[in-house]
Protein backbone atom coordinates (compact mmCIF):
# COMPACT_ATOMS: atom_id res chain seq x y z
CA UNK A 1 0.00 0.00 0.00
CA UNK A 2 1.44 3.44 -1.04
CA UNK A 3 0.13 6.53 0.87
CA UNK A 4 1.20 9.83 1.74
CA UNK A 5 1.04 11.94 4.91
CA UNK A 6 -0.96 15.17 5.00
CA UNK A 7 1.89 17.55 6.02
CA UNK A 8 -0.62 20.29 8.14
CA UNK A 9 -1.13 18.86 11.73
CA UNK A 10 -3.67 16.79 12.16
CA UNK A 11 -5.51 19.60 14.75
CA UNK A 12 -6.77 21.77 11.77
CA UNK A 13 -7.55 19.53 9.77
CA UNK A 14 -6.21 18.45 5.69
CA UNK A 15 -5.14 21.30 3.57
CA UNK A 16 -7.71 19.92 1.05
CA UNK A 17 -11.19 18.32 1.88
CA UNK A 18 -11.71 14.63 1.28
CA UNK A 19 -14.69 15.09 -1.15
CA UNK A 20 -14.53 19.04 -2.26
CA UNK A 21 -17.42 20.13 -3.74
CA UNK A 22 -17.54 21.40 -7.74
CA UNK A 23 -17.65 25.16 -8.58
CA UNK A 24 -21.55 26.52 -9.06
CA UNK A 25 -20.50 26.97 -11.93
CA UNK A 26 -18.18 26.12 -14.42
CA UNK A 27 -14.89 28.22 -14.69
CA UNK A 28 -13.94 30.04 -18.16
CA UNK A 29 -10.99 28.59 -18.80
CA UNK A 30 -9.77 30.57 -22.24
CA UNK A 31 -8.89 33.99 -20.34
CA UNK A 32 -5.33 33.48 -20.76
CA UNK A 33 -4.49 30.36 -23.02
CA UNK A 34 -6.72 28.07 -25.32
CA UNK A 35 -8.05 25.11 -22.66
CA UNK A 36 -6.28 22.66 -25.05
CA UNK A 37 -3.11 24.61 -24.56
CA UNK A 38 -3.09 24.71 -21.14
CA UNK A 39 0.35 23.98 -19.27
CA UNK A 40 2.42 24.91 -16.26
CA UNK A 41 3.60 28.52 -16.87
CA UNK A 42 6.78 29.81 -15.54
CA UNK A 43 6.39 33.09 -14.43
CA UNK A 44 8.34 36.44 -15.40
CA UNK A 45 9.03 38.72 -12.44
CA UNK A 46 8.71 42.25 -12.30
CA UNK A 47 11.40 42.41 -9.65
CA UNK A 48 8.98 43.21 -6.52
CA UNK A 49 10.33 42.38 -3.24
CA UNK A 50 7.91 44.25 -0.86
CA UNK A 51 5.15 42.44 -0.41
CA UNK A 52 2.03 43.97 2.37
CA UNK A 53 0.37 40.67 4.07
CA UNK A 54 -2.99 41.29 6.27
CA UNK A 55 -4.64 38.67 7.80
CA UNK A 56 -7.40 38.60 10.99
CA UNK A 57 -7.89 36.93 13.69
CA UNK A 58 -10.98 36.35 16.14
CA UNK A 59 -11.83 35.01 19.92
CA UNK A 60 -15.52 34.92 21.26
CA UNK A 61 -14.96 35.71 25.22
CA UNK A 62 -18.14 34.96 26.89
CA UNK A 63 -21.95 33.85 25.39
CA UNK A 64 -24.53 36.09 26.95
CA UNK A 65 -28.28 35.28 27.16
CA UNK A 66 -30.05 38.34 26.51
CA UNK A 67 -33.47 38.82 27.92
CA UNK A 68 -36.38 40.21 25.41
CA UNK A 69 -39.43 41.88 26.34
CA UNK A 70 -42.49 39.34 26.40
CA UNK A 71 -40.13 36.10 24.37
CA UNK A 72 -36.72 33.68 25.57
CA UNK A 73 -33.62 35.56 26.22
CA UNK A 74 -31.57 35.51 22.90
CA UNK A 75 -28.13 34.48 22.38
CA UNK A 76 -25.28 36.83 22.30
CA UNK A 77 -21.77 36.44 21.41
CA UNK A 78 -19.12 38.77 23.02
CA UNK A 79 -15.96 38.90 20.61
CA UNK A 80 -12.61 40.78 19.91
CA UNK A 81 -11.28 40.52 16.46
CA UNK A 82 -7.99 41.97 14.98
CA UNK A 83 -6.88 42.75 11.46
CA UNK A 84 -3.31 43.44 10.96
CA UNK A 85 -0.80 44.10 8.08
CA UNK A 86 3.05 43.41 7.90
CA UNK A 87 5.43 44.52 5.32
CA UNK A 88 7.94 42.17 4.10
CA UNK A 89 10.95 43.01 2.35
CA UNK A 90 14.39 41.28 3.69
CA UNK A 91 12.67 41.47 6.83
CA UNK A 92 9.10 41.35 8.61
CA UNK A 93 7.15 44.38 9.98
CA UNK A 94 3.86 44.84 11.47
CA UNK A 95 2.83 48.29 10.51
CA UNK A 96 -1.01 48.36 11.01
CA UNK A 97 -3.22 46.49 13.62
CA UNK A 98 -6.51 47.37 14.42
CA UNK A 99 -8.93 45.78 17.32
CA UNK A 100 -12.03 45.99 18.54
CA UNK A 101 -14.87 44.07 20.72
CA UNK A 102 -18.23 43.51 19.66
CA UNK A 103 -21.78 42.29 21.57
CA UNK A 104 -23.53 40.33 18.25
CA UNK A 105 -26.64 39.33 18.92
CA UNK A 106 -30.30 39.22 17.24
CA UNK A 107 -31.64 40.33 20.52
CA UNK A 108 -34.29 43.08 20.48
CA UNK A 109 -33.35 46.49 22.65
CA UNK A 110 -29.14 45.01 22.88
CA UNK A 111 -27.10 47.62 23.63
CA UNK A 112 -23.31 48.14 24.13
CA UNK A 113 -21.67 45.76 26.43
CA UNK A 114 -19.75 47.70 29.32
CA UNK A 115 -17.14 46.04 31.45
CA UNK A 116 -14.06 47.32 33.76
CA UNK A 117 -11.55 46.16 31.41
CA UNK A 118 -13.37 47.78 27.95
CA UNK A 119 -16.92 47.62 26.02
CA UNK A 120 -18.48 45.34 23.54
CA UNK A 121 -19.89 47.40 20.81
CA UNK A 122 -23.58 45.43 19.90
CA UNK A 123 -23.57 44.52 16.19
CA UNK A 124 -27.65 43.33 15.05
CA UNK A 125 -27.47 40.24 13.69
CA UNK A 126 -29.84 39.22 11.02
CA UNK A 127 -30.04 35.51 12.52
CA UNK A 128 -29.86 34.04 15.68
CA UNK A 129 -28.35 30.87 15.78
CA UNK A 130 -24.32 30.46 16.58
CA UNK A 131 -23.67 30.27 13.14
CA UNK A 132 -25.31 33.16 11.87
CA UNK A 133 -23.32 34.76 15.06
CA UNK A 134 -20.36 33.93 14.05
CA UNK A 135 -20.42 34.89 10.19
CA UNK A 136 -21.15 38.44 11.76
CA UNK A 137 -17.92 38.57 13.70
CA UNK A 138 -16.46 37.32 10.68
CA UNK A 139 -18.07 40.26 8.50
CA UNK A 140 -16.61 42.95 11.01
CA UNK A 141 -13.21 41.63 11.03
CA UNK A 142 -13.32 41.32 7.29
CA UNK A 143 -14.25 45.01 6.94
CA UNK A 144 -11.56 45.62 9.10
CA UNK A 145 -9.16 43.76 6.68
CA UNK A 146 -10.58 45.81 3.87
CA UNK A 147 -9.75 49.07 4.83
CA UNK A 148 -5.65 48.11 5.80
CA UNK A 149 -5.93 46.50 2.21
CA UNK A 150 -7.39 49.56 0.74
CA UNK A 151 -4.95 52.12 3.02
CA UNK A 152 -1.60 49.80 1.03
CA UNK A 153 -2.91 49.47 -2.53
CA UNK A 154 -0.79 51.51 -5.28
CA UNK A 155 2.62 51.27 -3.37
CA UNK A 156 2.85 47.17 -2.43
CA UNK A 157 2.02 44.45 -3.47
CA UNK A 158 -0.93 43.29 -1.04
CA UNK A 159 -2.24 39.60 -0.20
CA UNK A 160 -4.67 39.18 1.81
CA UNK A 161 -4.82 35.85 3.67
CA UNK A 162 -8.72 33.77 2.30
CA UNK A 163 -10.58 34.80 -0.45
CA UNK A 164 -11.61 38.22 -1.36
CA UNK A 165 -14.98 39.21 -0.56
CA UNK A 166 -17.17 41.63 -3.13
CA UNK A 167 -17.24 45.04 -2.32
CA UNK A 168 -14.74 44.76 0.28
CA UNK A 169 -11.59 44.10 -0.79
CA UNK A 170 -10.30 47.15 -3.62
CA UNK A 171 -8.78 46.18 -6.65
CA UNK A 172 -5.43 45.03 -7.02
CA UNK A 173 -5.71 43.23 -3.72
CA UNK A 174 -4.86 39.35 -3.90
CA UNK A 175 -6.51 36.97 -2.45
CA UNK A 176 -4.70 34.03 -0.83
CA UNK A 177 -6.44 30.90 -0.48
CA UNK A 178 -4.44 28.43 1.55
CA UNK A 179 -7.21 25.55 2.12
CA UNK A 180 -9.23 23.83 -0.87
CA UNK A 181 -12.39 23.02 -0.58
CA UNK A 182 -13.93 23.69 -3.95
CA UNK A 183 -12.98 21.98 -7.66
CA UNK A 184 -12.86 25.25 -10.03
CA UNK A 185 -10.74 23.34 -12.70
CA UNK A 186 -12.79 20.74 -14.07
CA UNK A 187 -11.46 16.77 -15.24
CA UNK A 188 -9.80 17.05 -18.45
CA UNK A 189 -7.62 20.45 -16.95
CA UNK A 190 -7.55 19.12 -13.62
CA UNK A 191 -4.71 16.90 -13.77
CA UNK A 192 -2.06 20.01 -14.36
CA UNK A 193 -2.26 20.30 -10.80
CA UNK A 194 -0.70 17.03 -9.80
CA UNK A 195 2.71 17.75 -11.86
CA UNK A 196 2.62 21.30 -11.05
CA UNK A 197 6.37 22.31 -10.48
CA UNK A 198 7.18 24.66 -7.43
CA UNK A 199 6.98 28.45 -8.39
CA UNK A 200 5.05 27.60 -11.36
CA UNK A 201 0.98 28.69 -12.04
CA UNK A 202 -1.47 27.47 -14.05
CA UNK A 203 -2.76 29.66 -16.90
CA UNK A 204 -5.63 32.32 -15.60
CA UNK A 205 -9.44 31.11 -15.38
CA UNK A 206 -12.36 33.80 -14.66
CA UNK A 207 -15.05 32.86 -11.83
CA UNK A 208 -18.07 33.76 -11.70
CA UNK A 209 -21.32 34.41 -9.28
CA UNK A 210 -21.65 37.11 -6.52
CA UNK A 211 -18.33 38.89 -8.41
CA UNK A 212 -15.96 38.06 -11.19
CA UNK A 213 -12.55 37.05 -9.96
CA UNK A 214 -9.56 35.99 -12.35
CA UNK A 215 -7.88 33.31 -10.58
CA UNK A 216 -4.96 30.66 -10.53
CA UNK A 217 -3.43 27.65 -8.57
CA UNK A 218 0.59 27.56 -8.24
CA UNK A 219 2.53 25.40 -5.69
CA UNK A 220 4.38 27.52 -3.01
CA UNK A 221 6.82 24.40 -2.19
CA UNK A 222 6.89 20.40 -1.82
CA UNK A 223 4.36 18.78 0.36
CA UNK A 224 3.09 15.55 1.11
CA UNK A 225 -0.30 14.81 -0.62
CA UNK A 226 -1.69 15.92 -3.90
CA UNK A 227 -2.57 19.17 -2.75
CA UNK A 228 1.26 19.64 -1.10
CA UNK A 229 2.19 22.91 -1.23
CA UNK A 230 -0.63 24.03 -3.81
CA UNK A 231 -2.39 26.91 -3.51
CA UNK A 232 -5.17 29.03 -5.19
CA UNK A 233 -4.98 32.80 -5.61
CA UNK A 234 -7.62 35.59 -7.24
CA UNK A 235 -8.21 38.95 -8.01
CA UNK A 236 -10.84 41.10 -8.76
CA UNK A 237 -11.75 40.45 -12.67
CA UNK A 238 -13.21 44.56 -12.90
CA UNK A 239 -9.71 45.33 -14.26
CA UNK A 240 -7.92 44.00 -17.99
CA UNK A 241 -6.66 40.51 -18.00
CA UNK A 242 -3.17 41.99 -18.80
CA UNK A 243 -3.11 43.33 -15.05
CA UNK A 244 -3.86 40.44 -13.77
CA UNK A 245 -1.68 38.44 -15.73
CA UNK A 246 0.64 40.76 -14.37
CA UNK A 247 -0.25 40.07 -10.34
CA UNK A 248 -0.13 36.44 -11.05
CA UNK A 249 2.77 36.13 -12.30
CA UNK A 250 4.56 38.49 -9.30
CA UNK A 251 2.52 36.23 -7.02
CA UNK A 252 3.99 32.98 -7.90
CA UNK A 253 7.69 34.66 -8.45
CA UNK A 254 7.53 35.67 -4.50
CA UNK A 255 5.46 34.04 -2.41
CA UNK A 256 7.69 30.19 -2.67
CA UNK A 257 9.92 32.17 -0.53
CA UNK A 258 7.16 32.99 2.32
CA UNK A 259 6.59 29.39 2.73
CA UNK A 260 6.80 27.66 6.01
CA UNK A 261 8.52 24.44 7.15
CA UNK A 262 6.85 21.76 9.06
CA UNK A 263 9.07 22.10 12.00
CA UNK A 264 8.36 26.17 12.28
CA UNK A 265 4.87 25.83 11.59
CA UNK A 266 1.83 22.66 11.50
CA UNK A 267 0.23 23.82 8.59
CA UNK A 268 3.57 24.53 6.29
CA UNK A 269 3.77 25.32 3.55
CA UNK A 270 0.62 26.90 2.68
CA UNK A 271 0.71 28.85 6.23
CA UNK A 272 3.16 31.68 5.15
CA UNK A 273 5.85 32.66 7.54
CA UNK A 274 4.64 36.90 7.38
CA UNK A 275 1.22 35.52 7.89
CA UNK A 276 1.80 33.40 11.23
CA UNK A 277 3.89 36.07 12.89
CA UNK A 278 1.27 38.27 12.32
CA UNK A 279 -1.56 35.94 13.81
CA UNK A 280 1.00 35.84 17.04
CA UNK A 281 1.22 39.61 17.06
CA UNK A 282 -3.04 40.17 16.57
CA UNK A 283 -3.59 37.19 19.24
CA UNK A 284 -1.71 39.26 21.79
CA UNK A 285 -3.76 42.37 20.96
CA UNK A 286 -6.78 40.51 21.81
CA UNK A 287 -5.95 40.56 25.18
CA UNK A 288 -6.46 37.78 28.11
CA UNK A 289 -9.40 35.89 27.54
CA UNK A 290 -10.28 35.37 31.58
CA UNK A 291 -9.43 38.52 32.36
CA UNK A 292 -12.49 39.56 29.86
CA UNK A 293 -14.77 36.86 30.88
CA UNK A 294 -14.51 37.62 34.58
CA UNK A 295 -15.56 41.24 33.48
CA UNK A 296 -18.36 40.07 31.25
CA UNK A 297 -19.49 37.91 34.17
CA UNK A 298 -19.09 40.90 36.94
CA UNK A 299 -20.95 43.28 34.59
CA UNK A 300 -23.26 40.64 34.18
CA UNK A 301 -24.10 40.48 37.91
CA UNK A 302 -24.73 43.72 37.91
CA UNK A 303 -27.10 44.54 35.40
Amino acid sequence: MRFTVEPWSAEYGPSSEAAMQEAAQPPKLDVEVDPSRWTAITPSWDGRTDVIFIDGVRRVDANVWIEQPNDLPALGLCAVYAAGAVRANGTAEVVAVEAARGLFTSALGASDLDTRHGSYRVHPSAGESPEDLWLAIQSEMGKQEGELARSFVGESLVVVDGPLSHGRHPDGVVGYIKRQHTHYLPPDVRSLLLDLPVARRTPIFLIGGRSNRYSWYQRLAIGGGPAGGLVRCEVAADGPIDEAIRLADTVASVLPRFASQPHKDPRAPQNLYPIAGLERTLRRRLGDPSLMERAIRLASAGS
